[in-house]
């Protein structure tokens, strides 16, 4: 039941964006205007009260039958319960288009993929699914609505939205997509991924992630507006297959909890990671949080270009030891490698007081950190120095963690060859604590900081080969470094402006250099 196609516009717009194969015969590609199926031509109803799921499933298979097109949803009410997507499918869903997933869980068929990964454990339903499928779209202006808020109870009980499972040249363009039950968004080894100009709002229930992204290959996120109860956007890796090559770019993000998040799960590992030219605003927990806990090497990750209002902690990198299997009853992956991070171009007003951890564990540190060009502006109003933080090796990775950090700018602790370039933390309260603490840290070089408001700007313990240059500091302190805790060696202070700080160092520092310091 193919119609001339309803929606040039739309069409030359995907041919221009490469989405739909060149490959493909005339007849089966929808850009000629000839393989377009009217979900409406099925029996769909679209009044809001009856369900149009089997009408809906017929459209989807007598496209795919055909060789592949566009299915289509003119303007209306769609109930529907879960639908299989085919190859070489796209479903555009027009202005006024609102498919509406149903209430009740047994209208979601069980979708159990071959590829298997640890969101076994989550979930069994979604409302649309595909998997091994290849040249499959979602578009259009319509909304896609999940009812999230007549779910209760376990993972399982709740459905996804939209789960795509080993799919290759997936996109998704342009569709509002709310009222999550579960994850809204779940891509696992998928390749060559586009999610472009998409809307998300779910805040109506538990784990309401906007985007997941897990263990998937060649992936662009882009425009997106996003407003989650759980992660925006999260990088996964649950299985022994690596997330590489994402790029995330121009998104506004909103969040419960983590704005841009890359772990929890990392069995698989990450490679070739860019996030740039994001905004993140009204967020619980961090705005860029960069872990690896479960085993695998995240190695290669670059974020630029951001801006945050009230996002309670700015930066959080974490390499821990959780050790959580993929498998039930597998074997512990070991300690994970996290290495060659970038982060640079950051502002960020309305931190809380906790303060950022870039935090490896003991005999296993962070490698190659580079933070550069930051301003953190935090409430501070810390009476008092905090003296220790426990390493809970094994515990979930969160930037509350640890408590309070001794740093109301930046905690650095088992790290190594770190550069932490033209920063400046400010408070808006008086703190006690230092703007930088370092702990076992190998290979610091800490360039052209601006200090205010600190006792003592920074606190050295175990550091060696550091060099400080650059810096200048806005208020009198009575020493520049307390190195009193011991065990710093190695350390070059050259060209700061020093003349607001009482002395260069409180502690004993073995093989010190200091030249042109403007009077430290």
């Amino acid at each position: 039941m193919a119609e001339k196609n309803p929606r040039r516009s739309f069409l030359a717009a995907l041919a221009a964006t490469g989405l739909v194969g060149a490959s493909r015969s005339r007849a089966a590609d929808p850009l000629d205007g000839t393989s377009v199926f009217n979900v409406a031509d099925f029996g769909a109803r679209r009044n809001g009260r009856d369900y149009d799921t089997e009408a809906i499933q017929k459209a989807i298979d007598a496209c795919a039958a055909a060789g592949g097109g566009t299915v289509y949803f003119p303007a209306g009410h769609y109930w529907t319960g879960g639908l299989i997507l085919r190859s070489r499918v796209h479903l555009y869903l027009s202005a006024g288009a609102v498919v509406q997933g149903s209430p009740h869980l047994e209208q979601y068929p069980r979708t159990i993929p071959r590829f298997r990964s640890y969101t076994d454990n989550y979930t069994e339903r979604s409302l649309l699914f595909a998997e091994d499928c290849e040249n499959i779209g979602l578009h259009g202006e319509g909304v896609l609505d999940g009812s999230g808020a007549s779910f209760e109870g376990p993972y399982k009980v709740r459905p996804y939205m939209i789960r795509f499972v080993s799919c290759r040249n997936v996109s998704v363009t342009g569709l509002t997509i709310r009222n999550s039950p579960m994850w809204v968004q779940h891509y696992l080894a998928c390749d060559d991924v586009l999610i472009d100009g998409i809307r998300v709002h779910s805040r109506v229930n538990k784990n309401n992630d906007g985007i997941d992204i897990d263990c998937c290959r060649r992936v662009v996120i882009a425009n997106a507006n996003i407003s989650s109860g759980d992660d925006a956007i999260v990088l996964k890796s649950t299985a022994d297959r690596a997330t590489e090559s994402v790029a995330v770019t121009n998104c506004v993000l909103s969040s419960h909890c983590n704005a841009f998040k890359m772990g929890t799960e990392s069995n698989g590992g990450f490679r070739d990671i860019v996030v740039s030219n994001c905004t993140m605003y009204d967020t619980r927990l961090s705005g860029i949080a960069i872990e690896c806990v479960d085993g695998g090497v995240l190695d290669g990750v670059a974020v630029s270009g951001i801006t945050m209002r009230d996002v309670k902690n700015p930066i959080f990198v974490r390499l821990g030891n959780r050790a959580r299997p993929f498998r039930e009853g597998g074997p512990k992956p070991g300690v994970g490698v996290l290495r060659n991070v970038v982060i640079r171009d950051v502002k960020a007003t309305g931190a809380s007081r906790i303060g950022c951890a870039i935090s490896g564990i003991p005999g296993h540190a962070i490698e190659r950190l580079t933070i550069d060009t930051v301003y953190i502006l935090s409430e501070g109003g810390v009476a008092e120095a905090i003296e220790e933080v426990p390493e809970k090796e094994d515990a979930y990775p969160e930037h509350k963690m640890f408590g309070t950090l001794p740093a109301h700018g930046f905690f650095c602790r088992h790290v190594r060859d770190v550069r932490l370039r033209n920063v400046e933390v400010a408070t808006e309260e008086a703190d006690a604590r230092p703007a930088l603490v370092c702990e076992d840290v190998a290979g610091l070089e800490l360039e052209n900081w601006v200090f205010s408001g600190s006792v003592t700007p920074v606190r050295l313990e175990e550091v060696r080969d550091a060099m400080i240059l650059g810096c200048r500091l806005r208020d009198s302190v009575p020493a520049f470094l307390d190195a009193s805790r011991g065990g710093v060696r190695d350390v070059a202070v050259v060209a700061n402006d020093l003349r607001r700080a009482g002395r260069l160092a409180a502690g004993r520092i073995a093989d010190l250099r200091a030249a042109g310091n403007g009077g430290g």
